[in-house]
């Protein structure tokens, strides 16, 4: 079927999603996450496909995302479950005015309409997404990437099934069968038809549609996240935190890419944390992490010299960039330069500090003594989500199903004029 095809159907699908009601919702959102553990073995054998035509094409780490288990599958079915379990965002009146004249207006929540997302190879997204717009009332349009598309597909033959299970449009769930670039922009140029677009995916996806889509596009996902280690930190809590950041999931968008530390703290800290990023990962039998060190940091510790782009880049890989600095409002200096806006750590004891820090970093989530990894829509209580909003306007941070609506005014009259 062609991208146009499917716009045409994703966009006749809006009155019949806007007609099921929030109990119908709930049941069938349940009944989605039942059929991915049913179609368990027909989603793992085209995961199995995706992964050997990719083996040559991706990196490990790219592989890792792409990569499903029974665990994995458990997992996204659970997330479907937890999104069923929130409170319908649709429908509440959120704020209500009586005019002098007697006109009562309310401001009420309502679905966008048809939501498309381009996205790169990780099936659980596509669960995920088809899970927040069906629960938020709205139509999705899913355009994965090509390296996922055999996963993707039975994924979403699987969340069809329970939808034809419970007497609901199939068309509520879309997948565009198109893989290439063309119907990328198809979706960023299909005015009319998409009411929102949600790139999900690596800087060269996200400033694609930023640049080129004429439909409302949210910009989401690349992450440079910093930590800093300030001098009063705890050492011990840094060396956690930071190994947690780096090394739990390095291929995903919070985990930590650069790390700066105060100039008294880095002669004895540093070497420490090389010995627990490099040498304890290798014998553990994990991969190393490979230091980028600034001229200042190199005086502590092994590790690589920094490159020029070093601290400019999302590594998505076993790579920390680390830098030096003489004081906080360096470190704050340094991160307004070179942040993505996406979420920022400082390990500190000092509560002068940790405020001067949350006040000044302006990203969508700043931390005191915790992982960046924490940035994610499940983490915050807002179930799975759409992908993290490094922009202000409409939405920022963790996108859940509240960010997947919009408002209108209702308007109740008893004849007035004007």
């Amino acid at each position: 079927m062609t991208t146009a095809e499917i716009l045409k159907k994703a966009k006749n699908a809006k009155k019949a999603m806007s007609l099921i009601t929030a109990e119908e919702k709930h049941d069938a959102l349940l009944k989605m996450a039942d059929f991915l553990e049913k179609n368990e073995s027909e989603i793992l054998n085209a995961n199995k496909l995706d992964l050997e035509k990719a083996a040559e094409s991706i990196s490990e780490v790219m592989q890792d995302r792409l990569r499903l288990s029974p665990k994995r599958i458990a997992a996204m079915a659970q997330g479907i479950r937890e999104v069923a379990a929130l409170d319908d965002p649709t429908g509440k009146v959120l704020e209500k005015t009586v005019r002098p004249n007697g006109l009562v207006i309310e401001k009420t929540s309502v679905p966008l309409g048809v939501v498309a997302i381009i996205y790169e190879s990780r099936p659980n997204v596509t669960s995920d997404a088809a899970a927040l717009c069906f629960k938020s009332g709205n139509v999705c349009v899913l355009r994965g990437g090509k390296e996922a598309y055999n996963t993707s597909a039975a994924v979403v033959k699987a969340l069809k099934k329970a939808l034809a299970e419970c007497s609901l449009n199939e068309d509520c769930i879309n997948l565009i069968e198109d893989t290439s670039r063309e119907s990328a922009k198809e979706l960023m140029t299909a005015n009319g038809y998409i009411d929102m677009l949600i790139p999900r995916g690596g800087a060269g996806l996200i400033n694609a549609c930023v640049m080129n889509a004429t439909v409302p596009c949210i910009q989401t996902g690349t992450g440079i996240c910093h930590i800093y280690v300030d001098d009063s930190a705890n050492l011990d809590t840094a060396i956690k935190i930071i190994e947690n950041a780096k090394t739990s999931r390095p291929s995903v968008c919070n985990a930590e890419e650069v790390l700066l530390v105060h100039k008294n703290v880095a002669e004895s800290f540093l070497p420490r944390l090389k010995k627990q990023l490099t040498d304890i990962q290798t014998e553990k039998g994990k991969p190393a992490v490979e230091l980028r060190l600034d001229e200042k940091a190199a005086k502590f510790t092994e590790g690589k010299a920094a490159g020029e782009k070093d601290f400019d880049t999302e590594f998505l890989d076993y790579i920390l960039a680390v830098k030096v600095v003489d004081s906080l409002d360096e470190a704050i200096e340094h991160i307004a330069a070179h942040s993505t806006g996406h979420s920022e750590a400082i390990i500190t004891e000092n509560s002068e500090n940790a405020e001067k820090f949350l006040s000044l970093v302006d990203s969508a989530a700043v931390y005191v003594n915790a992982s960046t990894r924490f940035t994610d829509g499940g983490e915050f209580g807002l179930g799975c989500e759409m992908g993290i909003s490094t922009q202000k306007l409409h939405a920022r941070g963790p996108m859940g199903l509240r960010e997947l609506t919009a408002y209108k005014y209702k308007i109740y009259g008893n004849g007035q004029v004007r």
